[in-house]
């Protein structure tokens, strides 16, 4: 017999209920709901919804709330993997590069990671000639970089910010 999965979600003494689960879900796809509708749809009162709410941010399982823009209608349609191989491997060269990577105009995220790359950079700009811009006069004075090599996305399969809840 198989046995069901607890709905409660146990995050060191953070957890989280039916009800907290199914607010991170609504509030994934749409967090300009109102917390009546938002209420609604969990079946909470409007005051007891807005009290989760509040302790799902002050817990951190909320980080903010944000408008996701269309980057083709701001002129950023164009996306670029970076894998970056820095010369040293030290807490200085690592903080140091770190230190300027977040200055890199256009630059959405910045991981370090295992394997072949020291980095990897996720770049939004206009075209090719701004991508080659960009390269010439931000990339390649990034301190500690030995390599850089640059993975153009041709076209966009799916994009999501929803984590799997």
């Amino acid at each position: 017999m198989e046995q069901k999965k607890n709905p409660d979600i146990a995050n060191g003494d953070k957890t989280l209920d039916r009800f907290d689960m199914a607010i991170l879900r609504i509030l994934q796809r749409d967090s300009s709901i109102a917390n009546v509708t938002l209420a609604e749809k969990i079946n909470l009162s409007p005051p007891a919804c807005l009290r989760r709410v509040e302790r799902l941010k002050k817990l951190g399982f909320i980080k903010s709330t944000v408008a996701l823009l269309n980057p083709e209608t701001l002129n950023a349609g164009l996306v670029v993997m970076i894998g970056i191989v820095l010369d040293r491997s030290t807490p200085e060269s690592f903080k140091d590069f770190e230190g300027e990577a977040g200055k890199i105009r256009g630059c959405m995220e910045c991981h370090m990671v295992s394997g072949e790359f020291d980095y990897i950079m996720l770049i939004r700009t206009a075209d090719n000639q701004s991508f080659n811009k960009l390269h010439a006069e931000q990339l390649l004075f990034l301190p500690g970089v030995r390599q850089i090599r640059s993975f153009i996305g041709l076209r966009e399969v799916f994009s999501t910010t929803q984590i799997p809840l």
